[in-house]
């Protein structure tokens, strides 16, 4: 059997320049004239200073001391550390109600639908334009016949049109302009996340230290409870020993305006109490009108708090994640810039159907069509663009420096709070030892106040003593408490930047 010689296949030049066109532009396409983004060096140090063992070697015992070991991280909801009942349902609600993170939530929501407005740049855009005319033209009598130039005898004549127009246009994103674009708004969004998550942890901090303020305002009022009663039975000795003739009228002034003193300061703490119940409901999306919060004295005692390393941190707190990502977004919008300088192309189509008979609209005949394509280049500008990719350049670099100068904020805070806390958890175990020392001048004063060996006016100075070292003590530990909370701030809470969504998953508003 003879083979039979293969069959040529032959291509009309329009054809061949169509695919060679096809191909050019495919080859274009993958062309990106923006700068490669490489994320700047944030050098950190091997350890945080203050959680070194060496800064409590001179420490009391009892001092507070970072959780070990020295990697641990935070994790989830932080404030279960603290094991406060009262706390944990407050900061679910937060999560849910508080109004500055719906905010912060609607804004991450409208760069996500950016991000989906830029990508349609890669595709054609298609408009359609049907349209019907009826027109009636008519000549007068002995006339010529409008558009025809033949005699008539006046009449009238009703033309019908019907036309389906498409037309098609795109421009192929042939130097990465559309695709640095996109980045740029991808980008955005992941700032925008980040920033949700900022918002977020600010306002649990917030709502944290509210709530030790306020358990503290709690302990101040037990406190000053105790502080009257002990005043008033002060007040009614010194009344006994002034209608026996033991003491005198001065004494029991002076225990009066001590008694009046102290029920005058007790009076004053629910005003702060107030404002922070009322702080509390506002962050949890309640009116004020509407929220209680029970009395509870401040008696948590300070967790040890999973400090880790610093090069960590860079990978834990939202700030530093939404300044790194505004150093992407800057970077692409160069590269969105530099596109400027090459020339665009422009591709258009139209084609549809017309005929005066609509039962005819869609036949062959009716059929009409057109292909164009276009390029444009700039060819002066007065340096326009130029300046504007320098504008950009430098905004990209004053960003790098945003980000340098957030990372160092970050381990300054935490190394701020680390010692902050070690020094009050220091001055606390000494300021008691202070309350022990007032408590006994007193025991003594009102020993020898009673057996008339000394006056009423020591007992006051005693009892001033007294209440104004267990008042320093109440305010150190709501101090330790909520710089407690602010080191949990520093450090990130349990955000880690592995739940920053991914390019991908910013790109659908599903």
């Amino acid at each position: 059997m003879t083979a039979k010689p293969p069959r040529s296949i032959k291509c009309s030049a329009a054809h061949g320049t169509a695919c060679a066109a096809a191909i050019c532009i495919s080859l274009l396409s993958g062309c990106n004239v923006g700068p490669k983004y490489v994320a700047p060096a944030a050098p950190a140090p091997p350890a945080f200073k203050e959680s070194s063992p060496a800064a409590y070697s001179a420490a009391p015992p009892g001092t507070w001391q970072p959780a070990q070991p020295q990697d641990a991280v935070l994790k989830g909801k932080w404030w279960e550390m603290f094991n406060e009942p009262e706390l944990n349902p407050l900061e679910d609600q937060l999560n849910i109600d508080n109004q500055n993170i719906a905010q912060y939530f609607q804004n991450f929501m409208a760069a996500r639908a950016q991000v989906s407005e830029a990508r349609a740049g890669y595709f054609p855009t298609v408009t359609a334009n049907p349209a019907y005319t009826r027109t009636s033209a008519g000549t007068a009598a002995g006339g010529t016949e409008i558009g025809t130039g033949v005699a008539s005898t006046g009449r009238r004549t009703t033309f019908n049109d019907f036309s389906l127009p498409v037309d098609v246009s795109w421009a192929p994103d042939l130097w990465g302009r559309i695709r640095n674009t996109v980045r740029e708004f991808q980008y955005a969004a992941q700032v925008s996340s980040a920033d949700l998550e900022n918002e977020r942890l600010t306002e649990q901090a917030a709502l944290a230290e509210y709530y030790f303020e306020l358990r503290g305002q709690d302990a101040l009022q037990d406190l000053f409870n105790r502080t009257i009663e002990a005043d008033r039975k002060s007040l009614d000795l010194t009344r006994a020993l002034y209608e026996t003739g033991i003491d005198n009228d001065e004494a029991v002034a002076q225990a009066e305006v001590t008694l009046e003193n102290a029920e005058a300061a007790a009076t004053g703490i629910a005003v702060n109490r107030a404002l922070y119940e009322h702080a509390i409901a506002t962050l949890i999306g309640k009116a004020a009108s509407t929220f209680l919060m029970p009395v509870k004295s401040l008696s948590t005692p300070l967790p040890a708090i999973p400090v880790g390393l610093p090069s960590q941190l860079l990978e834990r707190r939202p700030d530093i994640a939404a300044a790194e990502r505004t150093m992407a977004q800057a970077n692409a919008l160069i590269g969105v810039e530099k596109a400027a300088y090459y020339p665009t192309l422009s591709l258009t189509g139209s084609g549809g159907f017309q005929s005066s008979n609509i039962s005819k609209l869609f036949s062959l005949p009716a059929l009409f069509w057109s292909l164009g394509a276009s390029a444009s280049e700039t060819i002066f500008d007065a340096g326009l663009r130029k300046a504007t990719v320098a504008q950009y350049t430098a905004t990209y670099n004053a960003d790098v420096a945003a980000y340098r100068q957030t990372v160092l904020t970050a381990f300054q805070q935490v190394e701020d709070y680390i010692a902050t806390l070690r020094v009050l958890s220091e001055q606390i175990i000494r300021q008691e030892t202070a309350i022990q020392a007032a408590q006994r001048y007193l025991d003594i004063a009102t020993a020898r106040y009673q057996t008339g060996l000394d006056p009423y006016l020591d007992v006051m100075t005693a009892q001033i003593t007294l209440l104004g070292d267990q008042q320093t003590l109440v305010t150190l530990r709501v101090s330790e408490m909520t710089a407690a909370v602010q080191l949990i701030q520093a450090l990130g809470g349990g955000w880690e930047v592995t739940q920053l969504p991914a390019a991908s998953q910013v790109t659908s508003n599903r």
